[in-house]
């Protein structure tokens, strides 16, 4: 049975046009804080990125930032105390940011938000990984995305054996509750990316 010890989560370099957004975004980072779970996150220190890290910071937790050096000037690389670690490109930082999380949580963000969650999602659909991702559906921002997935369902593009699971939140005291029980049912090898089965496919 794995336990969930750091989450990646993904999110936007804006604050988004809700204030809820960056709300939550905070009141999430001072939860995964209080409950002892790292974050690893992109290292930006602008956007909801920064709402986020700078409250697990803040509230006493530990924050892994990786960010490829072309980007820390224009995200403002995270100023509070963290663990940050530049690399090369967005394929490395993917990369790190994959090995050293148990779970991934996508807030509200843009395109490269999607298209973290959508890898991660297509690689789980592949059996390239067992470890939980999750939609934070924050005023239902997700919904949008939620209606394509069951079209492309509908529409016989994802089908069995190839499911596209993920969980859903609607609320942000929701997130760790939902990880911890999928984390449950995985064998602690798997999450840790240490699962032969997993590892020899990657």
């Amino acid at each position: 049975m794995a336990h969930i010890q750091s989450v990646c989560v993904y999110c936007g370099s804006a604050p988004g046009s809700d204030p809820l957004f960056a709300e939550e975004a905070r009141r999430f980072g001072r939860i995964l804080a209080d409950h002892g779970v790292r974050l690893v996150y992109g290292g930006g220190g602008i956007g909801l990125m920064g709402e986020v890290a700078s409250a697990v910071a803040l509230a006493g937790g530990k924050v892994m930032g990786i960010i490829p050096g072309f980007l820390v000037r224009r995200e403002r690389a995270f100023a509070h105390e963290a663990e940050m670690l530049v690399v090369n490109d967005m394929h490395e930082r993917k990369r790190l940011m994959f090995e050293h999380a148990d779970a991934f949580v996508a807030l509200p963000g843009g395109v490269g938000t999607l298209e973290e969650l959508v890898e991660q999602l297509t690689w789980a659909q592949l059996g390239q990984h067992r470890k939980p991702v999750l939609l934070a559906n924050i005023a239902g921002f997700w919904d949008p995305f939620l209606t394509l997935v069951d079209h492309m369902r509908a529409t016989g593009f994802i089908r069995a054996p190839y499911a596209v699971d993920m969980l859903v939140a609607e609320s942000v005291d929701e997130i760790l509750p939902m990880l911890q029980a999928a984390a449950a049912r995985i064998p602690d090898a798997a999450l840790r990316g240490t699962d032969e089965a997993v590892t020899e496919k990657m």
